[in-house]
């Protein structure tokens, strides 16, 4: 049975604090004065964001200084919207030097999407799935799996960020797989760390499928996974009221600022030791293995073909 450190909001709390006391050799983060000038990167240069938000991205124009930033916009809980999203990119002949999937919800309770499915389910893991079933078959990330164009030079790359809690969650049941679940306020933290194990498993299966017969290194598309740890975003924002006078102030005193969660994330994306393997999992600056359920490439190969036959009976693939 997991260890359910993170099976309701004061235990993940808890747990949260004490990885930011954890005191295992880091790697050495990317210089400051390290560039990605005239390479294109989702969310880092083009940005997928929900509508609504324009001013995220004049932000980021405005901080780097860049003119180049563009926002598309996408809603992951649409598959009609992320078709539209990679129809622009491909129009648009983009091509990906690296793809970092960010995106999360935390809904107070269960919710569907406009799909009918878990909401937690459907973005946190599936939208991924499917756009990087488009990226990869357009050729807007180059691989050598679905098209002719391997970049073995300069692999592109593609970041998860996922998350320790993938570690405590309850197995995935492929019996019942792509069915909605209903929970309430007290399970929320329960099923977002189911969603985070789905993505952890397609993430290493992934790699294994984008490098068949590699042992990880020289690969012909960098696959990795971040935790990024403990974060002080709104990613609680629909915590329960009575919740959030105790969840607030802690978030604020014991997580990590946005800006320093980032580093992990800019060392996958930037980091040349990076760019010469594939398949690694970080625990904010720590390489460490993900759970044993996650590695399963058994879990990887069945986790695949399930979510390609949910997907075939929503007319998405």
């Amino acid at each position: 049975m997991a260890d359910r450190t993170h099976g309701n909001p004061f235990t993940a709390v808890l747990s949260w604090v004490l990885d930011q006391r954890n005191k295992d050799p880091k790697v050495a983060p990317v210089p400051r004065g390290a560039r990605l000038d005239g390479r294109t990167c989702l969310v880092h240069v083009i940005m997928a964001c929900r509508s609504g938000i324009p001013e995220a991205g004049q932000d980021v124009r405005a901080e780097s200084g860049s003119d180049k930033v563009e926002m598309i916009q996408v809603d992951l809980s649409d598959f009609d919207s992320i078709a539209s999203f990679c129809d622009a990119l491909r129009d648009r002949n983009v091509t990906l030097d690296a793809a970092v999937f960010n995106a999360g919800v935390v809904p107070v309770t269960s919710r569907r999407s406009k799909h009918g499915l878990e909401l937690m389910f459907a973005v946190n893991f599936l939208a991924k799935f499917v756009v990087l079933n488009r990226l990869l078959h357009d050729g807007i990330i180059p691989n050598a799996v679905y098209g002719d164009n391997s970049r073995a030079e300069d692999p592109p790359r593609v970041i998860f960020v996922s998350s320790e809690t993938h570690r405590s969650s309850i197995p995935i049941d492929f019996d019942t797989f792509g069915e909605p679940i209903e929970y309430g306020v007290s399970d929320g933290v329960k099923y977002y760390g189911l969603s985070k194990l789905h993505l952890t498993t397609y993430f290493q299966e992934l790699s294994r499928r984008l490098n068949p017969g590699g042992n990880g290194e020289n690969p012909d598309v960098c696959v990795h996974a971040i935790c990024p740890g403990a974060v002080n975003s709104n990613m609680a924002r629909e915590a329960p009221t009575w919740l959030k006078p105790i969840l607030k102030p802690a978030m604020a005193l014991f997580f990590q600022k946005p800006e320093k969660a980032s580093i992990p994330v800019d060392y996958l994306v930037a980091s040349g030791e990076m760019g010469e393997k594939t398949g690694e999992y970080m625990h904010m600056l720590r390489i460490k293995d993900p759970s044993e359920a996650a590695m399963d490439p058994d879990n990887g190969a069945l986790l695949w073909s399930k979510t390609e036959d949910l997907l075939r009976r929503h007319h998405v693939i």
